[in-house]
């Protein structure tokens, strides 16, 4: 079997390791971990956090999914590398660097380098994460959505207007430096560049939307709705191959009874004037008979109401407690659609 998952960063990640379980590790080009499954699981993942950052390239949920599956992850953080040291942070503090409130840890710093002379070398994205992922063994194949800069920006008001200006801001400055926490109008994708048309949006590499077009199932993992996974659809090609595709599409709920996991899904949620709970995310998404992407949709026990049109939802566990309930998690969603 062919599987494809959209993801996001920390939860993506966690949904990566169940399919892994449930589907054993997928070798790909340039990979020698001898995979040992039959089946294989592609992760089409979320570039919209990417930002540059002290003049490095930093992309942090491919870098999450690949330190995650690589047992490389700070798994008390959800991100970042095991025993982090910070050295380089403090320096650069020192000489008042900016922005102040992002902060690189050492090990880290190794992958960002290395990307970013991939990157200034004329290699794709693609290829540098598959150069990255020799290192990291993941099991799993990993995808950015694009080889194109496609960065979201948040439309806040300016703090430092007195007159009610709006201004735009990286996502990273938006979550990380102000935690969300300032008035907000709205969300746009910034970039374009390589195989965008003039003045467009970036456009889904070929390895993207193969990865779709020739599944079997694809997954929506449980992550964030708006940043990660609709960063995704924003991207050139994602929405039309997934509402063509002759793979189930599977939606997994991000919320349990109204509430995020982790993370701040609400708050991108509540930007958008969408509720946090199942059914209003679900109806976001949208049926594939409709004009929507879903074939069915997964949510929490506790959300066991939910009722979409032309939508089959079945209410199982979604906590990932282990990659093994994930597992159970991803074969709920395959029986869900007949697989």
């Amino acid at each position: 079997m062919k599987v494809t998952v959209l993801v996001g960063g920390v939860g993506g990640a966690r949904f990566l390791q169940g399919a892994r379980e449930r589907f054993g590790t997928t070798p790909f080009p340039g990979n020698d971990d001898g995979g040992t499954s039959e089946h294989s699981v592609t992760a089409v993942v979320n570039v919209g956090d990417d930002a540059w950052m002290h003049g490095v390239r930093i992309c942090p949920d491919l870098d999450t999914c690949m330190y995650t599956l690589g047992d490389g992850i700070d798994t008390e953080r959800g991100w970042g590398h095991k025993n982090e040291t910070w050295n380089a942070k403090e320096e650069l503090a020192k000489y008042g660097a900016d922005p102040d409130w992002f902060g690189l840890g050492d090990r880290d710093l190794a992958t960002h380098l290395i990307r970013t002379q991939m990157l200034a070398a004329g290699y794709p994205l693609t290829e540098v994460t598959a150069a990255l992922c020799n290192r990291w063994q993941p099991g799993v194949r990993l995808l950015p959505v694009t080889d194109s800069r496609h960065e979201t920006h948040v439309v806040i008001a300016d703090p430092d207007s007195d007159d009610g200006a709006r201004r735009a801001i990286h996502f990273q400055e938006w979550w990380v430096r102000y935690r969300a926490n300032i008035e907000t109008f709205g969300f746009a994708q910034v970039g374009g560049g390589d195989g965008a048309p003039a003045g467009g949006k970036a456009q889904a590499t070929k390895a993207a939307v193969a990865a779709i077009e020739d599944a079997d199932v694809v997954f929506l993992a449980p992550s964030n709705p708006i940043v990660s996974i609709g960063a995704i659809l924003s991207v050139g090609g994602v929405r039309a191959a997934l509402r063509t595709t002759k793979a189930k599409v599977v939606g997994v709920s991000p919320v349990i009874g109204g509430a995020p996991l982790r993370g701040m899904a609400d708050r991108c949620l509540e930007v958008l004037g969408i509720e946090t709970s199942a059914q209003a995310i679900g109806e976001h998404f949208g049926a594939r008979s409709g004009n929507g992407i879903l074939d069915g949709w997964l949510v929490a026990e506790e959300d066991s109401g939910v009722a979409i049109d032309g939508l089959p939802v079945a209410a199982v566990p979604l906590l990932m407690s282990s990659p093994q309930a994930t597992s159970a998690m991803i074969d709920a969603g395959l029986e869900l659609v007949g697989l």
